[in-house]
């Protein structure tokens, strides 16, 4: 199995684990808006390596993860129910890791390889 150009790797800094079953989804900005080219759920690792396409285009993208409903599976309360991350991609050929390390009432982020 090969995989796909945007990966990511979800960690819970607040319990020091991964972040296991949070729903991401992968969309592309386009003459009209918004439009979702993939969905997933990162694995018992915190991670999602099949999440669209072998390739993408250059363009803007964005992943959205929906760290409310991983939250509330814990019963945990937290401040941000999305987290949604804008990238460009300007490489074609290059591989996007975009890390999401989070927490009830924080998170950040950067460029991964």
């Amino acid at each position: 199995m090969s995989t796909s150009h945007v990966t990511s790797h979800v960690l819970d800094t607040g319990s020091g684990k991964p972040a296991a079953d949070v729903p991401v989804t992968l969309s592309v900005l386009d003459g009209k808006g918004w439009a979702q080219i993939a969905e997933g759920v990162t694995d018992e690792d915190g991670r999602i390596k099949q999440l669209g396409p072998d390739r993408l285009a250059t363009g803007t993208y964005r992943l959205a993860f929906d760290t409310g409903k991983y939250f509330a599976a814990s019963g945990t309360e937290t401040f941000f129910p999305e987290v949604t991350l804008t990238f460009g991609v300007v490489e074609s050929e290059a591989h996007y890791h975009v890390p999401l390390l989070l927490s009830p009432f924080a998170y950040s982020t950067y460029r991964g390889s």
